[in-house]
Order: C-alpha cells, then structure tokens, then sequence
C-alpha cells in the first residue's frame, strides 16, 4: 500500500499510515451526507420551491444553536471525545427522522421534509468541518500543501459512492430508508477518527526543507502530534467568534466563505427553478437527476485531484488555487444570463462543484494550517458553518427579492452575480499573498494567540 500511495503523492513513510486513515475517514463522513444529499433536494423541492429562502433561514437559526454548543465542547473535553460525541448525536437524529417519516401522515410528511432539509443542511457542514479541523489539527502547513489534495480524493470516492448507492437503490428501498445506510457510514467515520489518532505522533517526526518549514515548527511546540488527541483545548465559547472579528487574515477567510456561499445558493436556486420547470411532481425524476448529478461532479473531481490538486497548490500557489472558482463563476454565470435552461445550468453546477472539491477546498483548509489549535476548531467552526449560512442566507432571500419582488427573469438574476463573482476574485487573491507572506503576519497570529478570552477554562 505505502507504495502504491506514493505512486500517485509526494509523502514520507512516517506520513502513509495516517494519509491512508484520513482518506478512510473522509470517504465515510462524504458517503454518509451523499446518500442523503439529493433526498435533502427533492425534499426542499416537495416543500415549495417557494419556500426555500425561508428553510435557509431555518438553517441559520440552527447553525446559531448548535456553534455555541460545539465550542462549548471543544472547550472543555479532548478531542477524542468530542468528537465521537458529535458523530453519535448526528446519527441518533438520522434514526429519529426515519421514525417520524414512518409514522407521519401525507400533510406532516411535508413539514418533517422541511425540517429534514434544515437539518441535512446543518448537518452537512458540521461533521465536514469537523474532519477538516481534524486535519488541520493533525497535519503541519507543508504537509496540508503537500497531502490535503490527496486526502480529498478519499472524499471525492466517498461522495460518488454515496450518491450511487442513492441512485441505484432509492427507487427499491425508498428514500427514507437510506436515513439508516447513512447512520451506518457515520457511526463507521466515528471509528476511522479514533483509527487515525493512533498514527497522529509520527506525523510529527517529518521535518520539512521548504518555506513553510517554520510555521511547522510553531504547530509543533504548540502542542505536540502525540498530544493533541487528549489535550484540553479550553478557552471561552465566544472565542472563536472574537479571533475573527479582531484578525484581518480570519476575517479574510470569513469574507471569502460568504461570497462562496452566495455565489452557491443563487446558483442552486437557479437549479431548483429550472428542474422543477423541467420535472414537473416527478419525485424520482428529481431524486435521479440530482444523484447523477453527483456521480458526474464526483467523476471530475476525482481525476483532477489524482492528477492537478497536489500541483496546482504546490506550482501555482494558493491564491490562484482560490481564484480558480470566482474565474470559472464569472465565466458560468454569464452563458446561463444568456441561455437559463436546463443542460447549461446542470453543466454550470457540475463544473463548479467539481472545481470547489478538487481545487478551492483544499486551498482553502491550507489557510487554516498556520494557525493556533483554537482557531483551527473555534474560529474555523464559526466561519464553516455560521458565516457560511449567513451568506446562504443573503443569497436566498437576494434571490427570492429579485425574483418575487422585483419581478426579473432567471437571466437578469445570473447576470447580477457576475460583478459579485469579480470582487471575490480580488478577495481570493489577496488571502493567497497574505498565506504566502504569513511569516510577516506573525505578530498579528501572536496577538490572536494572546487575546483574552472569555470564561477560560
């Protein structure tokens, strides 16, 4: 195995036990949500499409609930137990929901379907920013900018396979029951979480001859590999909210992630428009398209990442690894303003999405890298999920004011994203110099480091 994977990535013997782990663990959380992801959309569909900005007003509230909650959790017990905690909460709600939608007659069905499309929305950014918190937890700056694309693909194969097993077995099974197939994978990424704490300390013993050389030694005597997994984080519950709000380089990647978000949410309501025009109350229909859908963003993503992520990050840098979704947004943005139909959109999003997997994502978790534990898990948990669902909440109800409102077309509101998508694109360059000159940003990281907290353990 150690040299297969190497065939295909640059790592160090001391590094192939815990990247073969995190691949493991990432294609588990990715299968889990993906068996439930186009159930999530055909349900949002079957809820009124009407309604949708008002369910991503549902999920921000929820979001606000649960990030005090998380930090409240990180703050107070080791990783190796908060983050099992996690996992068995999510899945004990996966097993409620199938409960209710045995029971719940056709009119409740609908409002457990909302609900349940709150909830997935939720819950899918929660246990995928918990795997990238453990990640950055787990491996130094250089090694991120060496490995993350590769891990990626371990996700990368865990989506396709999830959306497979929706695709081929919802029309036997039904949709509800893939709530317990998915309880299963979780409980499963549970499992490969702790797998891969045992492999943790001997990432510590790479010493890397690159730039990034000393931001690997600040992680290091910050807390130690073989440390981290029974090590307290402690600070206060609003902490990571404050690191955000007082360090340009947080706020930075705050910013990013809202225009991320709402360049996403008008592009998927563009999608809900158009395939309900195009599906008119055909549930399987919908539920096909949506993981076929999937199966092709997978496809893509896959090979880029076998092939270009590693280079990419490592050749061109982070800044134009981030600049590569705003470009690819300004260009899609302008041919669905021109043609709002059916194959430009589903190409648009398949594009988009693979392009987020394969290039922006990991990118943007190497941002993450340089930084203190409790940012890693604080700060990026709030940016993650609240920040992310605060600009799905400005691009739902911008879209729904367009559109309802205002009374303009599908076109004119593509078009609109088009000067949105450039000035991300200036965002995503100037977080790229910032990374690269984060040496020169030391005092500013210190003084994060430093800030008081409030309650602290």
């Amino acid at each position: 195995m150690s040299r297969a994977v190497k065939r295909l990535v640059d790592v160090r013997d001391e590094e192939v036990a815990a990247l073969v782990w995190s691949c493991v663990y990432f294609f588990l959380v990715l299968a889990a949500y993906f068996v439930i992801r186009p159930i999530r959309d055909q349900m949002g569909i079957a809820g009124g499409v009407e309604n949708l900005a008002w369910l991503f007003t549902g999920t921000l509230v929820g979001m606000l609930v649960l990030h005090p909650v998380f930090t409240w959790l990180v703050s107070r017990y080791p990783r190796r137990v908060f983050v099992r905690w996690i996992y068995r909460f999510f899945i004990l709600n996966l097993v409620a929901f199938y409960a209710l939608f045995q029971f719940a007659d056709a009119e409740q069905s609908i409002w457990v379907a909302r609900f349940f499309f709150i909830w997935t929305s939720v819950f899918n950014l929660f246990v995928v920013t918990v795997f990238w918190s453990f990640m950055t937890d787990v491996y130094q700056p250089s090694q991120g900018k060496r490995l993350f694309g590769f891990i990626a693909v371990g996700g990368t194969i865990g989506a396709l396979t999830g959306s497979t097993i929706t695709g081929t077995l919802v029309g036997w099974l039904g949709p509800v029951t893939m709530l317990l197939v998915s309880a299963a994978l979780l409980e499963l990424a549970s499992w490969a979480s702790r797998r891969l704490s045992f492999h943790e300390g001997r990432l510590g013993l790479v010493v890397e001859e690159e730039p990034e050389a000393e931001a690997d030694l600040k992680v290091v005597r910050e807390a130690p590999p073989e440390e981290r997994s029974d090590q307290v984080i402690g600070g206060g519950v609003l902490e990571g909210i404050q690191h955000v709000l007082k360090s340009p380089y947080l706020l930075g990647i705050a910013a990013f992630i809202a225009f991320f978000a709402i360049v996403s949410t008008f592009l998927w309501f563009h999608l809900m428009h158009i395939v309900d025009q195009a599906y008119p109350g055909d549930d399987v229909g919908q539920t096909q398209l949506f993981s076929w859908m999937e199966i092709a963003v997978q496809s893509l993503t896959l090979v880029t990442q076998l092939f270009l992520t590693g280079r990419i990050l490592r050749w061109l840098g982070i800044g134009l690894a981030l600049s590569f979704l705003p470009l690819v947004s300004i260009i899609g943005f302008g041919i669905l303003g021109a043609a709002p139909i059916l194959m430009v959109v589903v190409l648009f999003q398949v594009f988009r999405r693979a392009g987020n997997f394969a290039i922006q994502r990991p990118a943007r978790e190497v941002l993450y890298t340089v930084l203190p534990r409790t940012d890693k898990w604080k700060a990026k948990n709030f940016n993650d999920t609240f920040v992310y669902r605060l600009g799905d909440q400005a691009g739902a109800w911008s879209h729904h004011a367009m559109m309802v409102w205002m009374g303009l077309g599908l076109s004119a509101v593509a078009f609109a994203m088009v000067p949105v998508s450039f000035m991300w694109l200036g965002l995503a360059l100037w977080l790229g110099k910032r990374h690269r000159d984060y040496g020169a940003a030391g005092p500013e990281l210190d003084a994060v480091r430093k800030a008081p907290v409030v309650g602290k353990a």
